[in-house]
């Protein structure tokens, strides 16, 4: 890992196009800017750890029958993907 010291106003430059600014330093919380494509997701390490593990647990939900969902709502429309064909 590598460890930089930065004052406030000051700044990191990642690769070509991320950049990384102390904004703010109050007490013990810092407060970064980031600037970096849109393309790119950026979340707190916390968030991150909590859409993995609901990633991981969406992974082990059972597939849904279709079948049996079907006959659970009864009267298909025309021209509805699994609907009855129009005469």
């Amino acid at each position: 890992m590598l460890v930089l010291t930065r004052k406030l106003g000051e700044s990191v430059t990642i690769g070509d196009n991320i950049k990384i600014s102390v904004i703010d330093i109050k007490g013990r919380q810092v407060r970064l800017g980031i600037e970096a494509p849109p393309n790119m997701t950026i979340h707190r390490e916390e968030i991150y750890a909590k859409i993995q593990e609901e990633n991981q647990r969406a992974a082990f939900i059972k597939a849904v029958n279709m079948e049996k969902l079907a006959a659970i709502f009864p009267g298909n429309k025309p021209g509805a993907p699994g609907g009855k064909a129009e005469k």
